[in-house]
Parts: structure tokens; C-alpha cells; sequence
């Protein structure tokens, strides 16, 4: 491989780490932000799985913006990928807090929904910025 490829892969996997870090750090904060709403205002069950979904998807967009900042490429593929990851990676984040570790099919159901919302927003990042 020539030393052009190498860096050009290897910038496609940094914008990939770097989106799905900013990701899971931003799910991160809306959750405890939701977490204290919740502690002090009475806030109905039927909300709490529904805003789950808003904070995923917000958390996803920022995450896809921050890895197509620098290269508006790929955003389709770059999107899907980051989607996953950071279902995957906000699986074991959760996990490790909660101290439990229970896989099952709502797993796999969410890890879909998230390559499926990153490639979408891949998709209206690189159209924004066009």
C-alpha cells in the first residue's frame, strides 16, 4: 500500500473514532441532564423511552457532524458505521454502570436502528454542508 492510502485510511478511522467518542460523550451528558430532570420533577414513565430515543438520535447527529467536519465525504458509510459503534459502545458504557450485562434481541434491534439514523445523518450532514 502506498504511504498516500495508509494515511488516507487511517484519517477515515480517526474521523470515525473521533465522531463516535463525541457520540457517546454527548448521550453522556443528555442522559445525566435527563437523569436530574427526572429525580426532581415528576416526570410520567410513558416520556422516559421516547426522550431515550431524541437523546440517541441527537447524540448521533453530533457525532456525524464532528466526523465529517474536516472531510464531507463518505457520509453515507461513515454514519452507518458510526452509528453502530456508537450503539455498541454506549452498550458497554451503560452496562458497566448499571454493573449488569443482559444481551438480548432489544440489543440487536437498537444497534440497527442506530447504523440506520448515523447513515441517515452521514446523508443530511454532507447535503447541509454542499
Amino acid at each position: 500500500m502506498s504511504e498516500k492510502v495508509k494515511a488516507s485510511t487511517k484519517n477515515y478511522w480517526i474521523q470515525i473514532l473521533k465522531g463516535t467518542l463525541v457520540a457517546v460523550s454527548v448521550a453522556l451528558v443528555l442522559i445525566l441532564a435527563f437523569a436530574i430532570v427526572i429525580r426532581f420533577a415528576s416526570v410520567p414513565d410513558g416520556f422516559i423511552k421516547p426522550i431515550n430515543q431524541v437523546i440517541k438520535i441527537i447524540s448521533i447527529l453530533f457525532g456525524v457532524f464532528a466526523a465529517l467536519k474536516s472531510d464531507n465525504t463518505k457520509g453515507l458509510k461513515k454514519g452507518m458505521i458510526i452509528g453502530a459503534l456508537f450503539s455498541l459502545l454506549s452498550y458497554l458504557v451503560f452496562s458497566i454502570l448499571a454493573l449488569r450485562f443482559s444481551f438480548d434481541w432489544s440489543v440487536v434491534i437498537d444497534l440497527i436502528f442506530a447504523s440506520i439514523l448515523g447513515a441517515l445523518c452521514g446523508l443530511i450532514v454532507v447535503n447541509i454542508r454542499k
